[in-house]
């Protein structure tokens, strides 16, 4: 008898500490986890095939390969750099420090502290591993945007050089700022679901500030530089769409009502939005495009991240028809007021969109006009609008300095531009010794 109560003892003594381990160590929520990878994988989708038919399609036959390895390469070098130091520097919390204000620490160091078993309890009690390759499936995103503003022209290594300082010092420090608790967040209550500011505004005033370096391509204004496969364009402009999905909804990291939300503002916004670049451009110039509709779909999705999860239904349709003819304005108008070539037009629908969208979500953001509530401690759309436009601000200065200091230190490394005669030849043959299409 007394061996039999030594050894109830020992058992509820392990079942004891088992619990009291368990209640320390949370577990994984399954059905986050699985939102999340799924949400991963498109966004992924988004920027290899997504954004490599859609840029590639835009440009010439003689620049098809050139695009196509630039994203690819993007991709694949963002994301390492996000393993190396990215995902610390961004989400890791320095606090008391005033750098802490724009990054965090080194502390998590090529994932050091992650495993199998660590659990984000911070975000929805993801897989920490997870909630890292979801943001970094963002920043790569991010790279891949920047390209279409200089394309046809710029030289691969030095681009490469320019990527790396962007992503650290101006990507990094915007992460932090917006999502991480840093700056932004804490002082304004910034609202940007999923990444208005610290993705479209961030890539497209980098790509804006390239495209005046560099310089435009030899023949602009004079020759015809039509698109060489509309078909690839529109099949891109489908991947984007659909992955966006994962870009908006995922961004809730759970599966709930406002991933719903943002599911349902990321169809109707940028399908208002097409329908009114199309509608504007067909009465200004007597035609619809399938290129105008393509342009008038990413537009409407572009003004619609940030707001996606904060915005009532309604509110997301107006954002989108508001959307829809601004960044049409943004790709003609804008565009030729600035006297720039902006190969693919990133600046006119990612830097207007990107822009017009923090702005309108502090102001469709009011419960009254059905949205979900006020960011930090913001009480009125004055107050939301006003830090919203703050952060648009900051982001497009800072990411312009960061951009110029970028090009320039790569100029002087290895060149930015590629030669004439290079030029004139294509970028598939001149930097990669190969074409896309051999007939």
């Amino acid at each position: 008898m007394r061996n039999l109560l030594l050894l109830s003892a020992i058992l509820l003594g392990c079942s004891g500490t088992a619990a009291a381990a368990s209640a320390e160590t949370p577990s994984p929520d399954l059905v986050a986890n699985g939102f999340i990878i799924m949400s991963t994988v498109l966004v992924i989708l988004m920027s290899i095939p997504g954004i490599g038919l859609f840029y590639g399609g835009m440009v010439r036959t003689k620049n098809m390969c050139s695009i196509l390895m630039q994203v690819i390469t993007s991709f694949a070098l963002i994301y390492l750099l996000w393993a190396c130091y990215g995902y610390s520097l961004a989400s890791s919390n320095n606090s008391g420090s005033f750098l802490s204000l724009f990054f965090g620490d080194f502390s998590n160091s090529f994932l050091v502290k992650l495993s199998p078993d660590t659990v984000d309890a911070a975000h929805s009690n993801l897989s920490e591993l997870v909630y890292f390759a979801f943001q970094g499936a963002f920043a790569a995103i991010t790279a891949c945007l920047i390209i279409g503003s200089f394309a046809e022209r710029i030289k691969f290594s030095g681009f490469l050089i320019m990527l790396v300082i962007w992503f650290t010092f101006a990507y990094i420090p915007s992460w932090h700022m917006v999502w991480g608790g840093g700056w932004l967040d804490s002082a304004f209550g910034v609202l940007d679901f999923a990444g208005g500011t610290v993705v479209h505004i961030n890539a497209s005033v980098c790509a804006l500030v390239g495209a005046y370096y560099i310089g435009n391509r030899l023949g602009y204004g004079r020759e015809a530089m039509k698109p060489h496969s509309m078909t690839m364009t529109m099949i891109g402009t489908a991947l984007l769409w659909v992955g966006w999905f994962g870009f908006n909804a995922g961004s809730e990291l759970t599966s709930d009502g406002i991933s719903g939300l943002a599911l349902v503002n990321t169809i109707l916004a940028p399908a208002a939005s097409l329908v009114s670049w199309t509608i504007c451009e067909w009465f200004l110039k007597g035609k619809p495009s399938l290129l105008g509709a393509c342009s008038g779909a990413i537009a409407g999705l572009v003004v619609i991240t940030p707001a996606c999860g904060f915005v009532g239904v309604n509110g997301g349709i107006i954002m989108g028809l508001i959307g829809g003819a601004v960044c049409l304005w943004g790709v003609h108008g804008l565009k030729k007021a600035l006297r720039v070539d902006d190969t693919l037009d990133v600046f006119g629908i990612h830097g207007l969109g990107g822009i017009i969208g923090a702005i309108m979500t502090g102001i469709f953001c009011s419960p009254d006009l059905g949205g979900v509530g006020f960011g930090g401690d913001n009480t009125s759309i004055l107050s939301q609008t006003t830090g919203q436009l703050i952060s648009v601000v900051v982001t497009i200065v800072w990411t312009g300095i960061v951009a110029f200091a970028g090009f320039s230190l790569a100029r002087l490394i290895t060149g930015i531009r590629v030669s004439c005669d290079e030029e004139r030849q294509g970028l598939d043959l001149s930097s990669h010794g190969e074409r896309a299409y051999n007939y």
